[in-house]
C-alpha cells in the first residue's frame, strides 16, 4: 500500500489546523460538545479548505513541468480562487473559468466576494453561461494554450478526484492525532458535502486508521440520490490510488440534504440564522454557501436529539467567508 509521502506535493499549510471547541453555542444547544476544525484558517488567498487539495494538484503539476493552472468553478467559486491564489505562489501562470451556476445577477454577486479577489490577483478570467460544460471548455482552452507552447494543468471542478481528496485523507490522520493530544474523541465529523471530494477524503482516511467517527454530509450541491454515488465512487478511488485493498462501504456514508433549500448558492432562513449565531456567539464567519448551510443542519439535528448520546462533535469550518461580501443582500 502507498502514503500520502509517495505523491508530489508542493506545501500550501504550514502547520496543523486549530480545532476549538464552540463554548457558548455548545451550552446554549444543550446536546454535545461542538469543536470546530479552523480550515477557513488564512494561509493563503484568503484562506480555505481546497489548500489541502491544491498541495497536490500543484505537485502534479510541477513534477509534469506545467507552467499553466486552469481552475473552473461557479462565479463564486472558493476553489477558483484558492486556485489561482495557490498557482500564482508556487510561480505557475493562471486562468479560472467561471460559469453562472447560481441564478443571481445583483451587483454584489457579480461584482465582490470571490470575483473581487479574482480580479485583484490579476489572473486571466472566462466567464461564461450556466448551461457550459466547464470542463469542455477548459479542455478547449488547454489546447489554445499548448498550441502556443504552453504546458497546462487542469485542476477538476471543486479539486474533486482521488489525488486532491489525500488533502482530506491526511486531514482524518491529522485530526486523529490532535485527539490524542487533546484528550477527546469525537463521535461525528460533520461538515457540508459539495463535490464530495472532502467527504470522501475524510470517509477513506478514517476507515484507513479505523477511527469510529461517524463522517456526515449535509448537501449543500445536490440531492442525496445524485451525491451519494459520487461521494461512493471518489471513496474507491481514494483506496485504489493508494493501493488498498478495502472496499467502499456505503452505509458508513452519511448524508442529509434536507438544509439545501432550492438549490447550490441559494440562502435559506436557517444558513442566515446560524451565520448570524456563530458571528455573536464566537466571532467567527461562516460562509453562505457551504459551512452556513451544514452548520444549520448540524444545529437544528441536535435540537431535534439526533445526536443524542454523543459527546463531542467536530465541524469542519472549510472557509468561503468572502462569498459573504457576494451575498451582502441576505444579511
Amino acid at each position: 500500500m502507498l502514503t500520502i509521502n509517495d505523491f508530489p506535493s508542493y506545501k500550501l499549510i504550514p502547520h496543523s489546523t486549530l480545532i476549538t471547541k464552540l463554548k457558548r453555542i455548545s451550552t446554549q444547544l444543550g446536546g454535545p460538545d461542538i469543536y470546530v476544525k479552523r480550515d477557513d484558517t488564512n494561509f493563503l488567498g484568503g484562506g480555505g479548505s481546497k489548500l489541502r487539495k491544491l498541495e497536490f494538484y500543484l505537485g502534479a503539476a510541477l513534477q509534469a513541468g506545467c507552467d499553466t493552472i486552469i481552475a473552473m468553478g461557479a462565479m463564486q467559486s472558493n476553489h477558483a480562487r484558492l486556485s489561482a491564489a495557490a498557482a500564482l505562489h508556487a510561480g505557475f501562470n493562471c486562468e479560472i473559468i467561471l460559469g453562472r451556476k447560481v441564478p443571481r445577477d445583483d451587483s454584489d454577486y457579480l461584482h465582490n466576494g470571490n470575483l473581487l479577489l479574482d480580479r485583484i490577483m490579476g489572473v486571466t478570467i472566462h466567464e461564461t453561461d450556466a448551461a457550459a460544460d466547464l470542463m469542455v471548455l477548459a479542455l478547449a482552452r488547454k489546447a489554445e494554450l499548448e498550441s502556443l507552447g504552453k504546458r497546462v494543468y487542469i485542476v477538476p471542478f471543486g479539486g474533486s478526484c482521488a489525488l486532491g481528496s489525500l488533502g482530506y485523507v491526511s486531514c482524518a490522520f491529522e485530526i486523529a492525532k490532535q485527539e490524542q493530544q487533546m484528550g477527546v474523541n469525537f463521535d461525528s465529523i460533520v461538515l457540508a458535502n459539495g463535490s464530495s471530494g472532502t467527504h470522501a477524503g475524510l470517509l477513506a482516511g478514517c476507515e484507513l486508521i479505523g477511527s469510529t467517527a461517524k463522517v456526515i454530509g449535509y448537501n449543500v450541491l445536490k440531492p442525496i440520490a445524485d451525491t451519494l454515488p459520487v461521494t461512493s465512487q471518489i471513496t474507491q478511488e481514494i483506496f485504489d490510488l493508494l493501493q488498498s485493498e478495502k472496499l467502499v462501504d456505503e452505509s458508513k456514508i452519511h448524508l442529509d440534504d434536507s438544509y439545501l433549500g432550492a438549490g447550490y448558492g441559494i440562502p435559506t432562513d436557517s444558513m442566515r440564522e446560524v451565520v448570524r449565531l456563530m458571528a455573536h456567539e464566537e466571532g467567527l464567519f461562516l460562509d453562505p454557501v457551504y459551512s452556513g448551510k451544514a452548520f444549520a443542519g448540524l444545529v437544528a439535528d441536535i435540537k431535534q436529539g439526533k445526536f443524542a448520546g454523543q459527546r463531542n462533535i467536530l465541524f469542519m469550518m472549510t472557509g468561503g467567508a468572502p462569498g459573504l461580501y457576494a451575498y451582502q443582500s441576505e444579511f
